[in-house]
């Protein structure tokens, strides 16, 4: 099919995105998986703990006890119920029930928010680098993403000062993660404040999407959640995914005010539906049970930060900046760029996938040249055993 055909076939909109770098980056992986290659795989982001026993256990005496039909569109009364409870013991934020949704997943919670709030026309500031899905689905829905850049010198920081410059007339949201993916930052409580006040005194929309907000390294917990008397314009976009490692079950949730999360149910109506009934009574366990499975994750991924960043240094050329959450390292690997076979980051990790079998995702995705993201939710030993293989391969380079 040539692209004019496609045109006159395919809606405006499905050329707007892109199919998702790390997707991409999965399947190809995928396949010399199945050839027989062993793989050290940097290039999924998911937590490679089991998901914890009293989680599944509650998922297998639902489907034992046939809670295995349609569900209300928004979720359980429970699993609302227990959305809210858990983020307001742990950020002291004050959402009722009927300001909560459950979803199919976090990506899910943020395109539904996307769509319902931005028009064509609309713009979102989007801080560079960013979430691979982000500039996609501010773009389906019609908007316009406002590129934001920070300083790598800065660790990416972004700060409430950034964020007022970039707002003008046609501002209709602004799409934060803290802490982030793909580098890790961590938004400062004081710059957070800042910006979560500067957003609700010009009425713009604040999507916070803290898949990764248990996964911090610095200081106390913190979520956007907890300044209750500008709730009218926030968005917390959440996910069970990362912080109890249960990214194949499909399990995000959004807070906000009353009238977006009916709009947000409203469209999950029409597409999605109710998420699975088992997955949500194996949410409410995931909420209301023991989270010391959580901190015992995060003191793994603390250690692996550690030995991450530590293996990297011990290649000549690369730098990277310190993560002060998420699980994701992002070296900056131009001192290995503009040479035959590795003219950009999409060459040199398709380099790195075909010739020494490590899976890393390109700084293009994530709105950058001079990068690669490394997932270090991984065995101990894989990180050396990868870090050892990229050694080898950038010495020969």
């Amino acid at each position: 099919m040539t692209t004019a055909t496609a045109s006159k076939i395919f809606a405006d909109r499905i050329g707007r995105i892109e199919v998702s770098a790390t997707m991409a980056v999965t399947a190809e992986a995928a396949k010399l998986r199945a050839q027989g290659a062993k793989l050290v795989d940097f290039g999924a982001g998911e937590p490679h703990f089991a998901t914890p026993r009293h989680i599944k256990d509650a998922a297998i005496e639902a489907i034992n006890g046939n809670f295995t039909r349609y569900t209300v569109v928004s979720g359980i009364p429970e699993v609302r119920k227990a959305i809210v409870e858990r983020h307001a013991c742990d950020f002291g934020s004050d959402y009722a029930p009927d300001e909560a949704v459950f979803t199919t997943g976090g990506k899910l919670a943020i395109f539904n928010a996307i769509q319902v709030l931005v028009d064509h026309g609309d713009e979102v500031i989007l801080p560079v680098p960013y979430w691979v899905s982000y500039k996609d689905i501010i773009q389906y829905g019609g908007g316009k993403p406002v590129y934001l850049e920070t300083d790598e010198s800065e660790n990416f920081r972004i700060t409430a000062e950034a964020i007022e410059k970039a707002i003008t007339p046609r501002t209709k949201a602004i799409l934060l993660n803290s802490p982030s993916n793909p580098a890790g930052s961590v938004i400062a409580p004081a710059d957070l404040e800042r910006i979560v006040r500067l957003a609700h005194e010009r009425g713009i929309y604040l999507l916070l999407d803290e898949c990764y907000v248990y996964l911090q390294y610095t200081g106390a917990l913190l979520s956007g959640g907890s300044f209750t008397d500008c709730k009218e314009h926030i968005l917390v976009l959440g996910s069970l995914s990362k912080t109890y490692a249960m990214t194949g079950w499909r399990a995000g949730f959004a807070l906000g005010p009353k009238p977006i999360i009916a709009a947000m149910s409203k469209l999950q109506s029409q597409s999605t539906s109710s998420t699975a009934h088992f997955v949500q009574k194996a949410a409410v366990a995931a909420l209301n049970g023991s989270q010391q499975c959580v901190s015992e994750m995060r003191a793994d991924y603390l250690a692996l930060r550690d030995r991450i960043l530590g293996r990297l240094a011990e290649i000549p050329g690369i730098t990277c900046t310190k993560p002060e959450g998420a699980f994701y390292v992002y070296p900056n690997v131009s001192a290995y760029l503009g040479k035959p076979g590795a003219q950009n980051a999409l060459e040199l990790a398709s380099r790195l996938l075909h010739e020494v079998h490590v899976v890393t995702v390109p700084g293009e995705a994530f709105g950058t040249k001079q990068h690669l993201r490394l997932a270090y939710a991984v065995s101990h030993a894989d990180v050396d055993e990868g870090i050892d293989r990229m050694k080898a391969f950038f010495a020969k380079l």
